[in-house]
């Protein structure tokens, strides 16, 4: 008996092959069905392997929200390669020190980003291939059609290790180069299957994602897949775009950062609508106004759900469910919370000599779950020094209640000493 291939292909390949005939993706109005991001993944793979793309090669992603971001995640995961995701808002010389760093061999990139890419294949390093996805190429760089044009729809053959790297996502400090994030496939899939429980993702949902694909909104739309949804990706965030696809396209599930919740509330006090299709509205990122939480629960009602997660464990550390978002007094403060651990998460809180406080007591947050990275690559140090001990130290500081909701304070490096005490911004 062998070992049950646990990897990302295994959940989405298969999901694209039984949701074949349903809708799944609406960019800049053309609607793209199962099948057809199947095949157009298919045909994308397989131009890889033969530029030598294969498991736990990393492949840079260079675009912006589009249907081609999409279709290469798709043909990444097919081949159990690393995907490399750059946020379109880097400068030039941070997405080169990326490209160098992670050892890309393939660079997608859109029009914006493809300077810099281009960059790095000149400089005759371990990137050897640069695909654009729109526009006229320069100097040794391929176009997307030319690319797959030639290639097969067919699934292309490749044995993938649970060991395999998946994923190296970049994050950035207050301080240093961005490291990069090293999760295998083992571990992605678990934490695919725990946003397919704590997201609540159903097969009938409508979700519009306009946040960058590169970093939580891409997690989310991988779940929606598994779950046979339809997902309206946007370039950029437009409040009244979003409003109006509630109203007019019936959308029922949005994901945003909470500043993009109070531009939504402000465009719909000036332009009253019907929002009775939405039914969840998933944030995080960043703290939230309880005041302006409050606004939107009055404005849209019990829709909202809380997640708190980092790109070395992501988005579901902890969640806060709907039933969680009440006005009520005797459970109002719960919205100052980010809620209860995830299924296979556990929280804790450490005071400054390693001990374990006890609620109601702060300190620094650290976790454990069955989906945390393996590590910084090419930094140990870094690497021992957040993860210890099955830990991951989050640098969060925040203290846990009774009932294990957890409520964060600050960041462990904001931290300052006054007259012998610890003072948190």
């Amino acid at each position: 008996m062998t070992d049950y291939p646990l990897c990302l292909r295994t959940l989405l390949a298969g999901a694209l092959r039984k949701y074949a005939h349903r809708p799944a993706l609406v960019v800049d109005g053309r609607t793209w069905s199962y099948a057809d991001l199947d095949t157009a993944s298919n045909r994308l793979a397989n131009a890889l392997v033969a530029r030598g793309v294969g498991p736990s090669t990393p492949v840079a992603l260079m675009m912006s929200n589009s249907a081609e971001y999409v279709v290469a995640d798709l043909a990444i995961i097919k081949l159990g390669a690393a995907r490399v995701p750059l946020n379109d808002m880097l400068s030039a010389d941070e997405a080169a020190y990326i490209l160098r760093d992670s050892g890309a061999v393939v660079a997608i990139a859109d029009a914006k980003q493809v300077e810099a890419a281009a960059r790095r294949l000149a400089a005759g390093e371990t990137l050897h291939t640069v695909i654009l996805t729109e526009g006229s190429p320069g100097p040794g760089v391929l176009t997307w059609d030319d690319v797959v044009s030639t290639a097969s729809g067919g699934e292309p053959r490749v044995d993938i290790s649970p060991s395999d790297v998946g994923v190296m996502m970049y994050t950035g400090g207050t301080t240093g180069l961005p490291k990069g994030v090293v999760h295998v496939q083992s571990s992605l899939a678990l934490n695919l299957l725990v946003h397919r429980v704590e997201a609540e993702i159903r097969s009938d949902e409508r979700l519009l994602l306009s946040s960058p694909l590169p970093h939580s909104a891409g997690f989310l739309l991988q779940t929606a897949l598994t779950a046979g949804a339809l997902t309206y990706v946007e370039r950029r965030f437009d409040p009244g775009s979003v409003l109006r696809a509630i109203e007019h396209h019936r959308v029922s599930y949005l994901f945003m950062v909470p500043t993009m919740i109070y531009r939504l509330l402000d465009r719909a006090a000036e332009t009253p609508g019907d929002y009775s299709a939405l039914r969840t509205v998933l944030y995080g990122a960043a703290p939230i106004s309880p005041e302006r939480l409050e606004e939107a629960l009055a404005r849209f009602g019990p829709v909202f759900m809380q997640l708190y997660g980092q790109s070395e464990a992501p988005n579901f550390i902890t969640r806060l469910p709907r039933e969680a978002h009440t006005t009520d007094p005797a459970g109002a403060h719960r919205l100052r919370s980010c809620g209860q651990p995830a299924p296979l998460a556990e929280v804790r809180i450490l005071d400054e000599t390693g001990h374990e406080c006890p609620p109601g007591v702060e300190g620094e947050v650290v976790v454990q779950t069955a989906y945390t990275m393996i590590g910084y690559h090419n930094l140990p140090e870094a690497t021992e020094k957040t993860l210890r001990d099955g830990w991951l130290h989050t640098g969060d500081i925040g203290y846990l209640d009774d009932d294990s909701f957890l409520y964060l304070l600050d960041r462990k490096n904001d931290m300052i000493i006054s007259g012998g005490m610890n003072v948190y911004c």
